[in-house]
């Protein structure tokens, strides 16, 4: 067996071909200068009565179409849903062709997305959609295309050309596409008064979902997994408290479970080093900080880390306390990192 040829340089990958910074330049800026062509001649009229449409339909919201463009419809669908808008989502049009136009219901509403409004797929499938009683909106870049002319709707997305050398590549018809169905999405998030907490609710998975969502009690430490202590207690008898349960510090609770303070490892160190063997006649209650920082269990988690690296000085823990200073819970700073906050 022969052997494998090597493989080339790094640098001669695509035969020593480079792209110059001014090319690049050149290029951001011929885009620039299409997309200004876009917003400078797009009709808003036909903008704000796409939103209106949208905005008004009874039933769910489809949208579809074909290659770049079904990339693009399938992106504002799952913008849309993400909004909580309707039932938005995606309909692809050889499978709506093969079964899946079941979905559809009169009180829909069906946007077909395409460049040329000419692609076989949905001028194929929309005697169809119409057949079912949906709502058709053609949105192309082609004023009089037969996809608009069938519709009951259209919008013109204007395009002076692709940036593709050729023309082909739809690399400007789909960012304007792109920038269409989007700032149409914020336009109904104005119009549905949509509250930052509603916005989260559909995220719940993401930084901004949790910070809005997660409370105190979601997250804190409870019942056995919190190390507690009483103020009578010998500081040498609690060392295993303190280090066993990973939050670096003790809760320094009454007969009733109140808080009366709190005794951290940096407390041990501090002690062990100023009292050295006289730590071992020493409780707790006599070395604990009798004013930490609390919170209560229905705070929002972001509120708890925010209170953590207040001034003076940052802190790891704090201590979760119902309206009588009573101890619930224990939430730390590893366990909100943990969480994804």
């Amino acid at each position: 067996m022969g052997s494998l040829a090597p493989l080339p340089e790094s640098g001669d990958k695509h035969g020593g071909a480079t792209v110059s910074a001014a090319e690049i330049r050149r290029l951001f800026e011929a885009q620039q200068h299409l997309l200004n062509h876009f917003f400078d001649n797009l009709d808003l009229s036909q903008a704000h009565g796409f939103a209106q449409a949208l905005l008004d339909a009874p039933g769910s919201v489809f949208f579809t179409g074909v290659g770049k463009s079904g990339f693009v419809a399938h992106k504002i669908a799952q913008t849309l849903a993400s909004l909580g808008f309707h039932r938005a989502a995606f309909l692809p049009p050889v499978d709506a062709l093969h079964g899946d136009i079941g979905a559809l219901r009169p009180s829909d509403l069906l946007v077909l997305l395409s460049k040329s409004g000419a692609s076989d797929e949905l001028l194929s499938l929309v005697p169809c959609a119409r057949a079912k009683g949906a709502f058709l909106i053609a949105v192309t870049s082609k004023e009089g295309s037969p996809l608009a002319e069938m519709c009951d709707m259209s919008v013109y997305l204007p395009l002076e050309r692709e940036l593709c050398p050729f023309g082909m590549a739809p690399v400007t018809s789909a960012a304007i596409q792109m920038l269409f169905g989007d700032t149409v999405a914020v336009a109904l998030m104005g119009a549905r008064r949509l509250t930052v907490e509603q916005y989260a609710s559909n995220h719940p998975a993401g930084k901004i979902g949790k910070s809005l969502i997660f409370k105190v009690r979601d997250v804190m430490k409870k019942q056995d997994a919190v190390p507690i202590c009483k103020e009578g207690d010998l500081i040498m008898d609690q060392l295993t408290e303190l280090t066993s349960k990973g939050c670096g510090c003790l809760l320094v609770v009454d007969e009733k479970h109140h808080l009366m303070g709190t005794f951290t490892d940096g407390d041990l160190r501090r002690t062990l080093k100023n009292s050295g063997e006289g730590i071992f006649k020493l409780t707790v209650g006599e070395m604990c900080n009798r004013n930490p920082r609390t919170i209560s269990p229905d705070a929002m988690a972001v509120e708890a880390m925010k209170k953590m690296e207040s001034p003076p000085s940052a802190v790891q823990f704090l201590p979760v306390v119902d309206d009588t200073n009573t101890v619930i819970g224990l939430i730390t700073l590893h366990g909100l990192v943990s969480a994804g906050l």
